[in-house]
């Protein structure tokens, strides 16, 4: 599925619309994914910020390209900084090892491409 230059903002959007597919499908486990996603998400000893940190680097770990462009996004919109993303990058690379380091290559390119983007339109 990953292409040499991927268009992140764009597979959010094509994959919000699967989502929403599946939504409609089986709507009982969607909601309860929906309600388990906000509960994890929410503010406690954690931030929301460092929340979806941990997010993208599971994604990176898991090679999960629709986690990374999602929680990308994600850190952008709660306020990541690319050095906090490298940071955490970092960490998955050292827990999953090489394949990990090439996944972290698309997740830096997911958060370039959305705080463009965010620049961009303000």
């Amino acid at each position: 599925m990953v292409q040499a230059l991927q268009d992140w903002p764009e597979l959010t959007k094509l994959l919000s619309a699967d989502v929403r597919n599946l939504r409609v499908g089986a709507p009982d486990v969607m909601k309860a994914f929906g309600a388990m996603a906000m509960s994890a998400s929410a503010t406690g000893a954690l931030d929301a910020k460092t929340k979806e940190l941990i997010a993208l680097a599971i994604g990176v770990s898991t090679r999960c390209d629709d986690c990374i462009a999602f929680h990308s996004k994600a850190a952008v919109e709660k306020g990541a900084t690319r050095e906090e993303v490298l940071e955490t990058l970092g960490m998955a690379i050292y827990m999953g090892a090489g394949p990990s380091a090439m996944y972290a290559s698309h997740a830096l390119a997911a958060f370039d491409q959305f705080a463009q983007a965010k620049a961009t339109a303000a």
